[in-house]
């Protein structure tokens, strides 16, 4: 985290990007309104802004000094905005557009990780037609069926049997055409914020979660009181060292920065596989990275003002007000 308190008139005129098209167009406003009202107490000149009410052009037109990505899903974490921003030369905070695209389709996340041998579940992709019987013997049962490309847990099945594999599909085939099966792991669920780029990057302490029989869906994540998390995790210390080592490695090989989120899951034996890298992470009272954050001695409010000041453009590699 920035060591130096953050004047809030140097953060100038702030746009916080929120809402959204996507299936997770509620969290990301909720997201966004508790991030908005965040900077407006701590008096930067912060203004809502809604891309599926308003129009790129009226964006272009604020006078914008810096915009904070408060998006969740499609068209604000899959590079779409971050492009639609390095163009109109506003700097912003989070990833950039590669890492944000590559970050967001869970097929080629995988596909990054694997080529530098980080532990992700083996998975297959599914088209229409396919083997079920192929699938089930490379897998196993239980299985996840999830979308490629969506969050929040939206679209997501555990398979217990192979008679339930293909309605599985065709539900996560409706958030995306792109589907994949991966093979389940049975132990405990983890959640790793890291913050920076590069060899700069750095974790928060890691996030315990005990949801009810063991789902953490989109109901325990956003809705209900249920899930316990636990921060400090209870974990041993050289233990959660060694995951924080491994997603501050995959958050540098998907190229992210700002900030985001890697999941894991520790087997039974005590190895540590890599779920999925959130580029745009929750920002609600339910949501992960600002507990994290609180942990390690950094309340809320610092937390956006330290994002807010991280926003710069990524194509051209100059920081904020460099080219403005």
């Amino acid at each position: 985290m920035m060591a130096n308190p953050i004047d809030p008139k140097s953060l100038g005129k702030v746009v916080v990007l929120f809402g959204g098209r996507s299936a997770e167009r509620e969290v990301s406003l909720k997201s966004g309104s508790m991030v908005l009202a965040a900077l407006k107490r701590n008096g930067v000149d912060a203004h809502g802004f809604d891309p599926a009410e308003r129009g790129m052009v009226e964006l272009a037109q604020g006078g914008y000094d810096r915009a904070v990505i408060s998006l969740h899903g499609r068209f604000g974490e899959d590079g779409t905005i971050q492009g639609v921003l390095e163009w109109l030369n506003l700097p912003y905070t989070g990833s950039g557009v590669t890492a944000s695209a590559l970050s967001m389709d869970k097929i080629l996340t995988k596909a990054a990780w694997i080529s530098q041998g980080l532990a992700t579940p083996d998975y297959v992709r599914l088209e229409p037609g396919f083997d079920v019987h192929a699938v089930v013997q490379r897998l196993g049962l239980p299985l996840i069926v999830k979308p490629a490309q969506e969050g929040s847990t939206l679209g997501l099945t555990k398979v217990k049997t192979a008679d339930e594999l293909r309605a599985a599909f065709d539900l996560a085939y409706k958030y995306d055409p792109i589907v994949l099966a991966e093979k389940f792991v049975n132990g405990q669920e983890l959640t790793v914020p890291v913050m920076g780029e590069g060899v700069g990057a750095y974790a928060l302490p890691v996030i315990r979660i005990q949801a009810p029989d063991g789902n953490y869906d989109y109901h325990n994540k956003y809705i209900g009181n249920e899930t316990r998390y636990f921060c400090p995790s209870g974990l041993d210390a050289s233990f959660e060292a060694q995951v924080q080592a491994l997603c501050v490695k995959a958050y540098q090989v998907l190229g992210c920065a700002g900030w985001g989120r890697a999941d894991v899951l520790v087997d039974q034996s005590g190895t540590p596989w890599l779920l999925e890298m959130n580029t745009s992470p929750g920002m609600t009272d339910h949501s992960l990275v600002p507990m994290s954050a609180r942990a390690s001695g950094v309340e809320y409010d610092q937390l956006v003002l330290n994002i807010a000041a991280s926003a710069r453009l990524k194509a051209s590699g100059m920081n904020v007000g460099g080219a403005r």
